[in-house]
């Protein structure tokens, strides 16, 4: 499959039958109009899927980190304290 770029560039990609069929059943049930549309789709579908995936990392991360302060294994400080410590 030949996708042309908005700056010229021609980007050849090889997908296999599986998945040139798949590309044909989505613009055959009207999903998308052509193939570009369904990379487009899939693309922004994958994006998506990826910032949700770093927000549940961070969400964990973070809950992980209270679980320490709740439990009394991480010590926590005031903002006069760190400032006391700094010197400032």
């Amino acid at each position: 499959m030949l996708i042309y770029c908005s700056l010229g560039d021609v980007m050849n990609i090889i997908l296999g039958a599986p998945y040139e069929a798949f590309i044909q059943r989505i613009i055959e049930d009207g999903y998308a109009g052509n193939k570009t549309e369904v990379i487009r789709q899939a693309l922004a579908n994958y994006k998506r899927f990826l910032e949700e995936e770093e927000t549940w990392l961070v969400h964990k991360g973070v809950e992980q980190e209270m679980e320490k302060i709740r439990s009394g294994k991480t010590k926590t400080y005031s903002y006069e304290e760190v400032l006391k410590k700094a010197g400032l």
